[in-house]
């Protein structure tokens, strides 16, 4: 199962789970659709799976999406092999929230129970000690060692990963003025999953914006950046108002407005470009001079990048796409802190990273924080705003239903918050 999931979302779930199989045959032969529906219906049966064989890949929620997949993959090994099979997982939930992780991992004891052997790809420690029996390292590439997982604890898995103890961490979060005017205002923001959203950010504060899946949390960063069309809505910085409906990201970026979108290589990159060619975009107009492309100037711009974010290897020709999860992460931040923004959006900034990048990626924010910078974070998780934000704002069903400051911005606070949230308006 690829990390992309290699669905096709304008077909059906049937079609998706099917085809595969099907186009395997030779010569000329007649679907009965009614029959594959009923196939299909009796298959994720099989498994605990309700998802509906008639709807269209890019209607489901991405849980289903991700067991569409692996059911997918199963079948195929069930039809081709008499008896077990083994199941490749890379980056299974990377793209889930966390609520819905546990769902997805039932099917995965289901399969291993059945006979199946299963091999996890994960840079997710967390994952790794709630479902697997064995853990292997590797590290740049080379072996470090396996361990029994369930006698292992998450600070030697960590020192054989990163190749050292690590450290307790915590990121200095600065004085952010609490009587000053903000540097950022965001007033009535509407979209598909927001209803009118308003708040200000003062300069070099770190908001976190946060919920349960589906609560609205997650399309601020696109709707401020006019990479999804908001309803309504306006947004002031620099002396300059923007009316949102009407905003695109050419301009937004033109205002000090960038984003790091929860999928990298699919919205924050071309992954199969050069780290060179992918850093550089933003400000290639630096490198014109009449009809010449100066490559030089470009490379030791992107070599320096490189050496300050740690960005490995430090190759400028690699293919962006080839790098690990961390390195494409460290690679975007670089590639847009060098344009010196005023407003930082992100979604999910360590999402599929490696607890070693994790913690230079918390250290990059806030240091951009300090220079003067304004930044948004929208994430499911409540460790990484915990050691990142300076205030976390909990949605539900689109708007605010709480923040926290100061020491009540924990993992623990923020979770309870946003169940309690969801909670109340289920009583209501």
């Amino acid at each position: 199962m690829h990390q992309d999931l290699a669905l096709l979302p304008s077909l059906t779930v049937v079609e998706n789970l099917r085809t595969g199989l099907i186009a395997g045959g030779s010569g000329v032969r007649f679907i009965s659709w009614s029959s594959e529906i009923r196939r299909a219906r009796g298959v994720f049966a099989r498994y605990g799976v309700d998802i509906d064989p008639r709807a269209t890949v890019a209607d489901l929620r991405p849980v289903d999406r991700a067991l569409l997949a692996i059911v997918r993959a199963i079948e195929e090994v069930r039809a081709e092999h008499d008896g077990p099979g083994i199941l490749v997982l890379d980056e299974p939930t990377v793209f889930l929230p966390r609520a819905e992780v546990e769902h997805l991992f039932r099917l995965v004891r289901e399969i291993a129970a059945r006979g199946s052997s299963v091999l996890l790809v994960s840079h997710d420690l967390e994952e790794i000690r709630e479902v697997t029996d064995r853990a292997t390292v590797l590290r740049d590439g080379r072996v470090v060692g396996t361990v029994q997982t369930a006698e292992c604890d998450e600070a030697r898995l960590v020192e054989m990963i990163i190749g050292r103890e690590l450290l307790d961490f915590s990121v200095s979060k600065g004085d952010v003025a609490t009587n000053g005017s903000d540097a950022v205002t965001v007033i009535d923001v509407s979209g598909p999953t927001v209803d009118r959203f308003s708040l200000g950010i003062r300069c070099g504060e770190v908001i976190g914006l946060t919920g349960l899946a589906g609560s609205g949390f997650e399309a601020v960063p696109y709707l401020l950046y006019g990479a999804w069309p908001a309803r309504g809505g306006r947004l002031g910085i620099g002396g300059e108002v923007f009316d949102l409906p009407s905003l695109r990201p050419k301009r937004a970026l033109a205002a000090g407005v960038v984003l790091i979108p929860g999928d990298r290589q699919r919205d924050g990159a071309i992954a199969t470009l050069s780290v060179n060619d992918n850093m550089t975009l933003p400000r290639l107009s630096h490198f014109w001079s009449g009809l010449r492309l100066h490559r030089a100037g470009m490379r030791r711009d992107t070599d320096q990048l490189m050496g300050e974010y740690d960005v490995r290897p430090a190759e400028a020709t690699t293919e962006y796409g080839s790098l690990s999860g961390g390195n494409q992460q460290k690679a975007l931040l670089a590639k847009w802190l060098n344009t010196e923004p005023r407003l930082l959006l992100f979604h999910e900034p360590t999402q599929g990273v490696d607890v070693g990048a994790r913690q230079q990626i918390f250290a990059t924010i806030r240091e951009a924080a300090a220079t003067g910078a304004s930044a948004v974070c929208a994430s499911s998780d409540h460790e990484q705003l915990a050691a990142i934000c300076d205030r976390v704002v909990v949605f539900d069903r689109g708007r605010i239903a709480g923040e926290l400051t100061g020491p009540d911005v924990t993992k623990d606070r923020i979770t309870e918050r946003c169940y309690r949230s969801a909670t109340r308006t289920e009583a209501a």
